[in-house]
């Protein structure tokens, strides 16, 4: 995306380095800056506002001001060879970013008449002009989405800086790490449970806001336990687990799956997988109405939304790792022990088994976010 003079790319993906290999996702989370200068393929494109096709990025002609930065390849043992980008282009004919699509690649073909044919595989080839006008098309579209998309983030945002404000023992870069700990260690476990592509891409759009969120019932907390700086007493410990209960009553009168799962995060993410966590079995009319030391019967296992398993060991994981006013950060083998030893106790095993598979991107994430 164009931020000041630069293309800023916080969020990449490449489907075939995922399939070769889960950890390669850690480049996901890998923040590039580009200049607008011209001098490379994106920069040019973002500059000048013209789609370029690129038939090899290796053997650009003499004359062009731009040139291809093989270092990713380098560091993905990838090879790059045609290269398709335009220019994402709002409704007033603004430029706030570029897509770029490398690698086009032809359809597997069947030789010979035989009855026995044999199937020539997929090549990488050139980009065609009705490539570009697809994409094109379908550019300036997401690029409308993306402004839509973007506002809609900047009020979810506000609203976690609220509980921000009201607890200095959240931040925002908390609250984002969380979130992307909670959708890669979703789609892993879902992935071991053979869920379709679909509802996974559909569960991530929708956990990582929702696990953004987990905490905004904070704001219905008195200042005087939310902010003491000692040890709370067992009734301020019981007033400050009511904002599991606030914090789903936001949600009450759903209108999204948004709604939906915002809401179970928000209640079940201090649940643990042995009953023994908070606040329990509450109903719809005990979240709305009832006083809010209120603790129902123990959930516990699959009783609980795996969003919430999952948030509850982001949660943790994040809360330990990281240095917070309170106290110092745990060193990261003391909290994989803590994750481990916990395992069938507070967090699902399935959960801390996809956690550890993932752990290379898991780093990425709390480097991108670092405090």
């Amino acid at each position: 995306m164009v931020q000041g003079h630069s293309l800023k790319f916080s969020y990449v993906q490449n489907d075939t380095l995922a399939k070769q290999d889960k950890a390669n996702n850690r480049y996901i989370y890998s923040t590039h800056e580009i200049s607008i200068d011209g001098k490379s393929i994106a920069g040019y494109v973002a500059k000048t506002g013209k789609p370029l096709i690129i038939d090899d990025a290796y053997k650009l002609a003499p004359q062009v001001s731009y040139c291809f930065n093989s270092s990713f390849d380098e560091k993905a043992s990838y090879r790059t060879q045609s290269i398709l980008t335009v220019p994402m282009k709002t409704s007033q004919d603004r430029v706030i970013g570029v897509m770029q699509v490398i690698n086009a690649k032809t359809k597997p073909t069947k030789d010979g008449q035989h009855k026995k044919k044999s199937v020539r595989k997929e090549r990488v080839t050139s980009f065609s002009k009705s490539d570009m006008m697809y994409v094109n098309f379908f550019a300036n579209n997401a690029a409308v989405a993306v402004e839509r998309a973007v506002m809609t983030r900047e009020i979810i945002l506000r609203m976690i800086k609220m509980a921000e404000l009201r607890d200095p023992k959240e931040t925002a870069n908390h609250v984002n790490r969380v979130g992307s700990y909670a959708i890669e260690i979703y789609e892993e476990w879902a992935r071991n449970r053979l869920l379709s592509n679909n509802e996974i891409k559909l569960t991530k759009d929708t956990l990582r806001i929702a696990a953004m969120l987990h905490d905004v019932g904070k704001v219905a907390i008195s200042d005087t336990v939310l902010k003491k700086p000692g040890k709370l007493t067992d009734r301020e410990y019981a007033i400050m687990q009511a904002h599991t209960i606030y914090g789903a009553r936001l949600f009450c009168e759903p209108v999204s799956d948004w709604d939906n799962m915002s809401a179970e995060i928000a209640l079940n993410h201090h649940e643990h997988w042995d009953g023994k966590g908070y606040p329990g079995q509450v109903d719809e009319k005990q979240q709305k109405e009832s006083a809010p030391l209120i603790k129902g019967k123990p959930k516990s296992g699959d009783d609980i939304p795996i969003s919430a398993r999952i948030v509850a060991l982001a949660d943790v994981y994040d809360a330990l790792i990281s240095k917070r006013v309170y106290k110092n950060a745990w060193n990261e083998k003391k909290v994989l022990e803590y994750i481990d030893e916990q395992s069938g106790k507070q967090f699902d095993p399935e959960v801390v088994s996809a956690f550890h598979a993932i752990y290379p991107v898991i780093s990425a994430i709390r480097k991108k976010y670092s405090d």
